[in-house]
């Protein structure tokens, strides 16, 4: 009776892990900046049983890179199970802010993730390589980056989210080396607005996007976050935006990724 107990329990383990989320580190190269890039890729469970899957690219914010939300939010690995897709997260070198540079020529990190990334992905993996089945969302540096990204490349995503978006770069003339992938804002004012997400709206087609807005209302971006939803609601964009008690940091961010996948999964789920 004791060995058919430990028999079980141990059929019970190996059928768990068996079931588990797949986390890979692949290694990507990029022709527009010739080197090579790491990304995390995370397979749900039934990848090796299962046709094609929807993809979310999970951005990290500035300070990070490719594996700090694995490392920092384990748990995305089960949402990667829950909701049938796979998460890919990019390297955005630290303070990339997600621009192709006009100053410096080594930093084309738009290029990179909206389509080299993207290319790569859908060769190796077994992806729904369509507009229809691609999000991108992120956190911070990142939510400026996803709706940055998707609002310029409204033919790669579908579906976009921001977490404690930095969703207006001016008010920072000196923060996190924007000036360094932009140059100054008092040089270049023009350039500042023109890649200020807040300042991207009038670019976004309609019905273009199902887009998912959220900020923690203790947040130093939340003002900004609320100017963003109102010149949306102003420009009849329909969007989801959520507020809650909250500041910038991971106990944040680990709860609103659970809801910014449960916005992605209808988005991908949703009939045509």
């Amino acid at each position: 009776m004791k060995n058919s107990f430990l028999v079980a329990i141990c059929l019970f383990l190996f059928n768990h892990v068996l079931s588990a989320a797949e986390v890979d580190t692949a290694l990507t190269f990029s022709k527009s900046m010739n080197k090579n890039i790491k990304a995390v890729v995370i397979k749900p469970d039934s990848y090796k049983i299962g046709k094609t899957f929807p993809v979310v690219y999970l951005l990290h914010g500035a300070g990070g890179n490719y594996a700090e939300w694995a490392k920092k939010v384990p748990g995305i690995k089960n949402l990667a199970d829950q909701y049938q897709f796979i998460i890919v997260c990019p390297d955005g070198n630290v303070t990339s802010w997600y621009f192709d540079s006009p100053v410096d020529p080594e930093w084309k990190y738009e290029t990179y993730v909206a389509k080299e990334l993207v290319s790569y992905i859908d060769e190796h993996y077994k992806t729904i390589a369509a507009k229809k089945g691609r999000a991108i969302t992120g956190l911070s540096m990142g939510g400026h980056g996803a709706l940055y990204l998707a609002i310029k490349h409204q033919d790669v995503y579908g579906a976009v989210g921001s977490m404690s978006g930095g969703v207006d770069i001016k008010p920072f003339p000196n923060g996190w080396n924007i000036s360094k992938r932009l140059g100054t804002q008092d040089e270049f004012p023009e350039r500042w607005k023109q890649n200020s997400v807040i300042d991207m709206i009038y670019r976004i087609k309609p019905g273009s996007l199902a887009i998912a807005i959220e900020c923690g209302t203790e947040d130093f971006f939340y003002k900004m976050n609320v100017r963003l939803h109102d010149e949306l609601s102003y420009n009849n964009i329909p969007h989801d935006f959520t507020t809650r008690p909250g500041v910038h940091n991971w106990d944040y961010w680990a709860n609103a990724i659970k809801f910014q996948s449960v916005f992605l999964s209808n988005y991908f789920n949703a009939k045509p």
